[in-house]
């Protein structure tokens, strides 16, 4: 597995990264366990995880991170672990948002259950107007100097507000983020249009996440039926949100074109959907993950594949429309 620079830092991470949000829920820990290590095997040592996971059971939120925790009992020193705070973590009202008391608490705790004393990336993970930016940024920083954090990122923040946070960083000397994790894929590609442009000139790495579109990219769903039980698409509190996102007709028609243009290729239809990803020059590491080891096999391909540019050109041209719309959906 390559490895290359994370954003403008000396920290070298793998192409791929692997993510844990269905460990907990999906995924009991035996097959949490197999997961890691299939990736471990193919050479992934970028490990993606937060505070509020598994997806889909907020009862069990901090399970993903304990899962991973145990797991790198013995081996801390092999991996680059990240991890994310944000989401309601407690029934008080400040055990959620990026205030410095619940960033400050929710690192700790993180640290706990991962069993280690640092965090090598620690993300927010969506922005929050309820707290003024600079507390936010104060906060993280602190988490730096302490050395409890070595790096930090957002994830799902607009190109506009990383702006503004690197601004306010360089204009206060604090410590910058280096990296945004954003939702990218063949059915959604609105962030190419401004987030990308501004990690390229500012060197942060984008580490997208759902780059198989929640599933809808290996082709496994039928639109003539109801999405199947223990997919994204039924999955508690997330089933309306993948629904919304993925679950429409322009969505499955792409996917038609896009599994008849893999068959062509050659290549599995997830491996085609993540080869694509790797192909953009602003992409540092797509987040891959699976509820079942196996389901690896086809995504961890797509290291090895480097797409012609005449396919490159056919797959823009089928989902260019992809690019306008609603980046908050």
């Amino acid at each position: 597995m390559e490895h290359v620079q994370l954003g403008g830092t000396g920290l070298r991470v793998s192409r791929m990264c692997l993510g844990t949000m269905t460990f907990g829920h999906q995924c009991d820990e035996e097959t949490s366990r197999a997961i890691l290590g299939r990736a471990a095997d193919a050479g992934l040592t970028f490990l993606d995880t937060a505070d509020v996971y598994p997806l889909g059971d907020p009862d069990a939120v901090g399970a993903s991170e304990e899962i991973v925790g145990r797991w790198l009992t013995g081996q801390r020193d092999r991996y680059i672990v990240a991890t994310k705070c944000f989401g309601r973590m407690g029934p008080a009202p400040w055990q959620q948002g990026h205030s410095r008391k619940h960033i400050l608490d929710a690192a700790e705790w993180s640290l706990r259950r991962l069993g280690t004393d640092y965090i090598d990336l620690y993300q927010l993970h969506g922005p929050d107007p309820a707290t003024p930016l600079d507390e936010t940024l104060d906060a993280m920083d602190t988490l730096v100097r302490s050395g409890k954090v070595r790096y930090i990122g957002v994830s799902n923040w607009m190109a506009w507000q990383l702006a503004l946070a690197l601004g306010k960083s360089e204009a206060r000397s604090l410590t910058r983020f280096v990296s945004v994790q954003p939702r990218y894929n063949l059915l959604f590609r609105e962030f190419e249009r401004e987030l990308f442009p501004l990690c390229e000139a500012e060197d942060v790495a984008v580490v997208p996440y759902n780059p198989l579109a929640g599933g809808m990219l290996s082709g496994k769903h039928d639109s003539s039926v109801a999405p199947a039980e223990g997919t994204r698409f039924t999955l508690g509190n997330a089933a309306e949100r993948y629904q919304e996102r993925y679950w429409h007709d322009r969505a499955f028609e792409t996917v038609d074109a896009l599994r008849e243009i893999a068959e062509e290729a050659g290549l599995a239809l997830p491996t085609l959907a993540i080869a694509w990803v790797l192909a953009n020059p602003a992409v540092t590491a797509p987040i891959v993950g699976a509820s079942h080891p196996d389901q690896l096999d086809a995504t961890l391909a797509a290291a090895e594949v480097s797409l012609e540019p005449s396919l490159l050109e056919r797959l823009d041209e089928l989902t260019v429309t992809f690019r306008f719309g609603d980046a908050q959906r």
